[in-house]
Parts: C-alpha cells; sequence; structure tokens
C-alpha cells in the first residue's frame, strides 16, 4: 500500500519497453548484457524500497531480542553440524516435533484466513465476469492485498505468541534441576552429608564440654529459662571466677539438667545472667563490671554449702 506504486510504475514500463515497440531482429553480446543490466536496474529500484525496509525491520527484530552480538566464530566450520546421528536425533526430538506441530498450525490459519477472506469476497468474484480486464486486476489486487494483510495479522498474533512461548522455554531450560542444584551446593558448600555428619560431631563435642564442665562448676546463674551461665571458681589457681559453659534454649536446658544431677546450685538473676552471656566467652574470666555481682553470688553458694567464703576476686 506504501511502496506499491515504486515498484509497479518501473515494472509497467519494463513491460512496455519489452513486449511493446519494434522487435528485435538480432541480439549480440553487447546488447544482450546491455539490456540485462538494464532490466535489473529498474526490477531493483522498484524492489529495492521494500526489500530494504523488510531487511531493516528484520534487522530491528533481531536486535531487539538478542541485542548486539558479534560471534565471528560462528563462521568456523563445524564439523558436528554434519554429523548424521546429532541430525536424526534433532529431526526426531520432541522440540522437532513441537516445532512442527506449530508449523502445520500456522498453515491451518493462514488457510482459514485466506478462505474466509475470499468467502467473503466471493460475490466480487463473481461480478468480474463482466468487467473490463483492467478492472478485473485492480479488483484482483485490492482482494489480494487486503487477504495479504490478514494474513500477515494473524501471523504477527503466531510470532508474538510463539516468541512469548520459546521465551519462557529459554528461562525454564536455564533452571537447574534438583539433581544440579544439589551437585551445586556439594561444590559450594561441600557434601550435605559430611556437613551433617561434622555438625552432628560438633554438637556431641559441646555435649561432652557440657557434661565435664557444669558438674565442675560452682554455680549456674539463670534468666530463668532461656539463658544458663555456669561459673567456676578455685581462688587458689583463678584470679577470677570463670564462665565454664553458658547457653540458650536448648543448651540452657542442658546445663540446668546437668547441674541438678550433680548438685550445682541454681539461681535466677535475669541482669548478671544476660550479661556474662553476652559480654564473656566460654573459659573466659568475668570482667570487672560484673565482679561484685558474681562475688555476691558465689557468697551466697558457699553459704549455702556451709563452705568458707573464698576471698574476693582480684580485680588486678
Amino acid at each position: 500500500m506504501l511502496l506499491g506504486g515504486l515498484l509497479v510504475d518501473p515494472m509497467v514500463s519494463l513491460m512496455r519497453e519489452q513486449l511493446g515497440g519494434e522487435a528485435w531482429l538480432s541480439m549480440d553480446g553487447d546488447m544482450a548484457v546491455s539490456q540485462w543490466g538494464r532490466i535489473l536496474g529498474m526490477v531493483g529500484y522498484g524492489l529495492l524500497p521494500l526489500l530494504g525496509l523488510l531487511m531493516g525491520l528484520a534487522i530491528l527484530a533481531n536486535l531487539f531480542q538478542v541485542g548486539f552480538l558479534f560471534l565471528p566464530d560462528k563462521l568456523a566450520p563445524d564439523l558436528s553440524r554434519i554429523n548424521i546421528l546429532s541430525g536424526l536425533k534433532r529431526m526426531f526430538s520432541i522440540t522437532s516435533v513441537a516445532r512442527l506441530g506449530f508449523g502445520i498450525f500456522k498453515i491451518l490459519i493462514v488457510g482459514g484466513v485466506a478462505f474466509v477472506c475470499v468467502w467473503s469476497d466471493r460475490d466480487r468474484v463473481v461480478q468480474m465476469i463482466g468487467l473490463e480486464l483492467p478492472q478485473i486486476a485492480f479488483q484482483l489486487v485490492d482482494i489480494i492485498l487486503w487477504t495479504a494483510l490478514k494474513i500477515g495479522v494473524a501471523l504477527l498474533i503466531l510470532a508474538l505468541a510463539d516468541y512469548a512461548f520459546q521465551r519462557w522455554k529459554q528461562e525454564q531450560d536455564m533452571k537447574m534441576t534438583t539433581q544440579e542444584m544439589r551437585e551445586e551446593m556439594k561444590n559450594l558448600q561441600g557434601d550435605p552429608q559430611i556437613l551433617a555428619r561434622r555438625r552432628a560431631a560438633q554438637r556431641q563435642l559441646a555435649l561432652n564440654q557440657l557434661n565435664s564442665a557444669v558438674p565442675k562448676a560452682d554455680v549456674v546463674i539463670t534468666n530463668p529459662t532461656e539463658l544458663a551461665v555456669a561459673i567456676q571458681y578455685d581462688p587458689d589457681t583463678m584470679l577470677a571466677p570463670v564462665v565454664v559453659a553458658k547457653g540458650a534454649g536448648v543448651i540452657a536446658q542442658r546445663i540446668r539438667r546437668l547441674a541438678l544431677e550433680h548438685g550445682v546450685p541454681i539461681m535466677e538473676k535475669k541482669p548478671l545472667a544476660r550479661a556474662l552471656f553476652k559480654e564473656v566467652e566460654v573459659n573466659q574470666p568475668v570482667p570487672n563490671q560484673q565482679f561484685a555481682a558474681v562475688a555476691e553470688v558465689l557468697a551466697y553458694v558457699y553459704q549455702l554449702k556451709g563452705k568458707q567464703v573464698p576471698a574476693p576476686p582480684n580485680a588486678a
């Protein structure tokens, strides 16, 4: 509709020139080359705008889909592309069957649209019997043009649907399977079974440390159920009380249970338990700011046991 005039006018002039006028009685090589070049020039002049527009749209569509890619290695020969077995696998794969089915579907759509268009213009086709030849040509061009436009719209809709499906399929194909995820995690973090055994060994080691440290403690300070801190103080070997075990949640329950089993006093001191749990690591002495509160607890515990109260811890 837009560029048809540029194509029709040169073709009309070419046909008048070639089919009209005086007949050629002789033809030598130079004349044949000259005429052939003239014909190509006139046809090219008519086709260049249309073909140039199509090529530009094709380039824009490719850039829109994948962007600009410079891949000179694609020009190198690839023997795998002529492998018969690989070719047969591609031909009889699920993807090929799906493409074949979609191609047949497109043919049916195009045929259906063309049939509906022509069938709707059947009265015009019948009336052409009484028209002159130029009028018949005009009517046929009009019918063919609008039929082609409607087919083009149908193909555009199918192309957009196919593009959306291919984009979705590509994203799905790029996703890793469950087995690939396991292999990826194994490569990044190690074998999950080995990690599980390692964590179990670490838990067992921590429980063994609790089993050996809590019975030696002089007192367990709690919060009352969330936190538990076990403290040991020996004035002969220690400059200050030492946190021999601490924990929260399940570990705190384990510390309290061991304390009850071995007769270690349990005292509820919420602020002190929170401060010791936050500030002091296991096997580290109590900080200076907590000396007074810890000394008070130890004094009370020694009095309950009927033992002599040890000298206050040396802040130095």
